[in-house]
């Protein structure tokens, strides 16, 4: 039986990692990756690189630059006539990119001497992995350390059966070779609302039904904002809905739903997706003598602290496991993980982790929000300044949204950072390192950002904190 220092069990962004800086730190490592591609290759990077987070930016990219030459051309002063979009050639566009790197991965991966095995992969008692080919044939190996990533996969549900032709997942909503005239889609959170943009913005009459309130993980005065805003784009959001049943007839998919405990009605759509949510890949990935022990919702349950599971010497990173469903969160997981396998002490600050929806404006968060300030009885102040007041956002035609900062009034230490504005998912790394690094608002006056930035409103809205903000209008 072949043995390692290290196993690792799945190639997306936890798992790759974790393989890349175990072999950084002397460790011979192996990573095993079931998936394929269309080519017959590991498919390596996994849900984010090759259906999710990556497809999905390149496409609404795509689309937002339609949006903008369609819609906000002459305030820039150029005309315009005869503007088609080429939904074919945005796919391929997205297919070229996904190839890109994921041919990177495999080229990084070769380069730290890491072994790269196409198979199943199950944990055995022992720290021992049984290997399952596609050819009927299987092996087994063992290691000093596992690290198990296997990731996660769209939730299904009873009342919409997925067919992958009407009613479907993201991966299908990211492939269309054509924009269908009436969606629906079930799940208001960030998959939603992204993939809902996407198509609406090339034509798509889109209707969005959640079950719960707008964006509840994100700041009050965010929710209020990008609600308004992303109706006003066409997204016709329901809340406080139930999809009771979606059925296919005619080739077309008919919902049956009900809206906040009123009359029961009937949409028929064209295409419906189905975005409520991940849901671990924790099945038959181990044997019963194996002794994992997993958490409800199939996820495996970790020691908070060091990331191991309940066999010492097997870790779990990423989907597999509680928290975020965020790529930047495995990976994070992942480095933490082979660090400690070489000695290193480390450390994840969960908090200081940032969450982004990449709908126009986008929306980004770090840190609490005023919610679960108020709730865990923490006596806060909030700064706020608008990008209407913004030059760099003028200059853009993106005077919208906002950056609002909390902190602490007694220690004067940055709590949580919310905005909602353009290029928002770059801004948040401020907020990012703040909280990291524990900065208090004070440290920020010492800080002078470069004119005109859009980075310039997070300075306006540390000042404001302090109620002494510059480019703000104030009541006498």
């Amino acid at each position: 039986m072949k043995k390692y220092d290290v196993v690792v069990i799945g190639g997306g962004s936890g798992g790759y990692t974790a393989a890349i800086r175990c072999a950084q730190l002397g460790l011979k490592t192996v990573l095993i990756e079931k998936d394929k591609n269309k080519k017959g290759q590991t498919l390596l990077g996994g849900t984010c690189l090759n259906v999710g987070c990556i497809p999905s930016k390149s496409l609404l990219e795509s689309s937002a630059f339609f949006a903008k030459i369609k819609n906000e051309s002459s305030a820039f002063g150029i005309k315009t006539t005869g503007l088609q979009i080429d939904v074919a050639a945005m796919q391929k566009r997205k297919n070229s990119i996904v190839d890109k790197l994921t041919s990177g991965i495999a080229m990084l991966l070769k380069s730290h001497d890491i072994e790269i095995i196409n198979a199943k992969a199950k944990l055995l008692s022992n720290k021992r992995v049984l290997l399952d080919y596609s050819d009927n044939y299987s092996t087994k190996i063992s290691a000093h350390s596992i690290i198990i990533a296997t990731g996660s996969h769209p939730m299904e549900l009873n009342c919409a059966k997925i067919d992958n032709e009407f009613i479907v997942n993201s991966t299908a909503a990211l492939s269309w070779n054509s924009v269908p005239k009436n969606l629906g889609i079930i799940g208001a959170g960030a998959v939603g609302l992204e993939i809902g943009s996407i198509w609406a913005r090339l034509g798509a009459k889109v209707t969005i039904f959640e079950a719960l309130d707008f964006l509840s993980f994100t700041d009050t005065d965010v929710q209020r904002t990008a609600l308004s805003m992303l109706r006003k784009q066409g997204l016709n959001i329901h809340l406080k809905t139930l999809v009771q049943e979606a059925k296919v007839e005619n080739s077309q998919v008919t919902v049956v739903f009900q809206e906040d405990k009123k009359q029961v009605q009937k949409l028929v759509f064209d295409k419906l997706l189905v975005a409520a949510g991940r849901v671990p890949n924790s099945s038959d990935i181990t044997s019963k003598d194996s002794q994992l022990v997993f958490d409800e919702g199939g996820y495996i349950h970790i020691n908070e602290e060091r990331g191991g599971t309940s066999i010492p010497g097997v870790y779990a990173i990423g989907d597999i496991v509680r928290g975020s469903a965020l790529a930047h969160k495995a990976s994070a997981e992942g480095i933490a993980v082979a660090e400690r396998l070489a000695g290193i002490k480390t450390n994840i600050n969960y908090n200081a982790i940032a969450s982004v929806i990449y709908t126009e404006p986008e929306i980004a968060q770090v840190g609490k929000t005023s919610q679960q300030l108020k709730a865990e009885g923490i006596n806060f102040k909030a700064g706020k300044f608008p990008f209407i007041a913004n030059g760099r956002a003028l200059a853009a035609n993106t005077g919208h949204g906002f950056i609002k900062i909390l902190s602490d009034v007694k220690t004067d230490q940055i709590l949580g950072v919310h905005i909602i504005g353009q290029h928002s998912s770059e801004i948040i790394h401020l907020g990012v390192v703040a909280i990291e690094f524990e900065a208090t608002c004070e440290d920020f006056l010492q800080v002078c950002m470069a004119h005109p930035s859009l980075s310039e409103a997070f300075n306006e809205a540390i000042l404001d904190t302090k109620n002494i903000a510059i480019n703000i209008l104030r009541k006498l």
